[in-house]
């Protein structure tokens, strides 16, 4: 099946009430297990790519090659969307969409909203043309996930309508309280702020950081208009718990299969662990 865009999927995962979890990808491994795992939860998968990410795969073309192999060899039925994950400007977004990608992110969130407005505008018209999907953000996002570093600001509801109606975004980011890599203490959403921005810009929502929020959080969130979930630092964490478990016992171990290998399975697991609180299962 061929790649394609967020477009569709997150429609109907807004008009069903699910959401499409994007999971991001570092490696070959990292990649067969998140297609593994939607494919046997016949569930449609975003894998989301960080430019630093791409960096340490080889590049954006390198990354697309290498999702279109195992999405035929590994006979991938369901709806797949290669995503670029925080696209720090026109020109990154540009490189992404001209090697394959199939929907973008940018993320002018660190610069007044007039200039996130006119970066944004500029990738749509780009990314349209192509049938290119595109992600917005609004306020930041707290902590850190490779290049991404900040601290936790709101979004501003009349922000967000003027760029979602200057721009002609397809889904919108509104930060509301999550934060990029593992939470300290409990995690506090905005869910008051989420329906209003859902009910004045009429467009999924995505939400960023969803590692280490509890499962009514996450169901109340999707309720609220929320329709694709961005999960990346629960699964490293199911990997390297693996890998050292494994290489504490067989030490002399030495071809990379022998850990790499439990390590593709427990990603594996956790992703169909979370497409299955997310509730899409059986939406491909």
């Amino acid at each position: 099946m061929p790649l394609v865009s967020m477009t569709d999927m997150l429609t109907k995962a807004l008009e069903g009430k699910y959401a499409v979890g994007q999971f991001n990808i570092n490696n070959l491994e990292w990649t067969q297990a998140i297609l593994g795992a939607a494919e046997e939860e016949k569930a449609p998968v975003i894998l989301g790519v960080s430019e630093g990410a791409a960096r340490h795969m080889g590049g954006f073309y390198t990354v697309v090659k290498m999702v279109e192999g195992l999405v035929h060899d590994m006979k991938i039925t369901v709806p797949v969307a290669i995503h670029l994950d925080h696209g720090s400007s026109f020109d990154k977004c540009k490189d992404a969409i001209d090697a394959g990608f199939t929907s973008v992110m940018i993320d002018g969130s660190h610069h007044p909203i007039s200039e996130n407005i006119e970066m944004t505008k500029k990738v749509v018209e780009y990314a349209h043309a192509k049938g290119v999907s595109v992600e917005a953000e609004v306020g930041t996002v707290g902590g850190q996930e490779d290049d991404v570093i900040g601290g936790i600001q709101y979004a501003d509801l009349n922000e967000c309508v003027s760029l979602v109606k200057e721009t002609g975004v397809d889904t919108l980011a509104p930060a509301l309280g999550s934060v990029h890599g593992p939470y300290h203490g409990e995690p506090n959403l905005g869910f008051k702020e989420m329906e209003e921005i859902r009910d004045a810009v009429k467009l999924p929502l995505v939400l960023h950081g969803g590692t280490g929020i509890p499962e009514h959080d996450i169901k109340k969130s999707i309720s609220l208009g929320t329709s694709k979930i961005n999960v990346n630092t629960e699964n490293q964490i199911a990997f390297a718990k693996v890998v050292r478990e494994v290489l504490a016992a067989k030490p002399d171990a030495y071809d990379p299969r022998v850990f790499i290998a439990p390590g593709r399975e427990a990603i594996k697991q956790t992703v169909i662990g979370k497409i299955r609180e997310f509730g899409s299962s059986n939406k491909a």
